[in-house]
């Protein structure tokens, strides 16, 4: 596919699509972006990918109409605010909601909780075995029938 046409409005690039929370604020939301990835290196591009969820509310022709194209559209947020969930939703869309909290049974921890403490790495927040736990779950998802 040329990248003329893997940029085009409505050309279906992706089977699936995942709109996920990368909130940067958080464990949940780092492990929702980490776990997207992951899933989408398991499946291939051809089955999922990301899109870009700031091209939701801004109109960008490419995401919409790739997200009208999909035969599924799976949101996953890490925690309860559910943003990626709203945005895919007010844009007129019925995503497959997956949040972590919820499913995969997460703790939130907000970063800004250690400012001040002893401030850790991004990564001492993450846990391998979360992101192991919502990969399966994204992947079980895009792949049930």
């Amino acid at each position: 596919m040329s990248e003329e046409q893997q940029f085009q409005a409505g050309v279906n690039t992706h089977e699936n699509v995942i709109f996920s929370c990368f909130g940067g604020a958080s464990n949940t939301g780092i492990t929702s972006a980490l776990a997207s990835l992951e899933a989408v290196k398991e499946l291939g591009l051809e089955k999922a990918a990301i899109m870009c969820l700031g091209g939701l509310p801004t109109n960008v022709k490419p995401v919409l109409g790739k997200t009208k194209a999909a035969k599924k559209i799976v949101t996953v947020d890490g925690c309860p605010f559910e943003c990626s969930r709203k945005i895919v939703e007010q844009a007129g869309f019925k995503p497959i909601s997956i949040m972590l909290t919820r499913d995969i049974g997460m703790k939130k921890k907000g970063f800004s909780e250690d400012i001040g403490k002893g401030i850790k790495g991004v990564m001492e927040y993450i846990s391998d075995d979360e992101i192991k736990k919502a990969k399966e779950l994204i992947v079980k998802t895009i792949l049930e029938v």
